[in-house]
């Protein structure tokens, strides 16, 4: 995994409070990594409105593999990129880099549902027309 392959890149400053007694970043709060770049994108080049929207995306899934620690006061790389797009779900894989050097490596899975009745709904076309920009090459 190396930066070059998330065509969408964004520096995350880590805060004191994220590290934990072992004095690195806490496993927990690389899934806000994940999550707070997930919906940046969304917002930023989706143009989702995460309060007005009929549809909003929910987690189904995760997962994240630790490769090196970082911890305040690191300022890392986040990368995202699209690997799976359906009908109403995507998957996203995630890297977290310092340098050139990959620290953690994720997937995250969303299911957009309507916001009234949480049932699954089409992902929007403004929305899916952004996650296609991300998204990787078929191997």
């Amino acid at each position: 995994m190396t930066r070059g392959e998330f065509p969408y890149l964004r520096e995350i400053q880590t805060r004191w409070a994220d590290n934990d007694v072992y004095g690195h970043v806490n496993n927990v709060v690389y899934y806000a990594y994940f999550d707070t770049l997930i919906n940046r994108y969304l917002i930023e080049e989706g143009g989702l409105d995460i309060q007005l929207d009929h549809a909003i995306a929910v987690c189904v899934e995760s997962q994240c593999t630790y490769k090196r620690s970082i911890s305040f006061p690191d300022v890392v790389q986040a990368g995202l990129r699209v690997t799976k797009l359906g009908r109403t779900s995507v998957t996203y894989q995630i890297g977290i880099f310092r340098g050139e050097d990959p620290c953690a490596e994720g997937s995250f899975v969303h299911v957009f549902v309507e916001r009234a009745t949480r049932k699954p709904t089409p992902i929007p076309p403004a929305i899916r027309d952004a996650l296609e920009r991300i998204a990787a090459a078929p191997r």
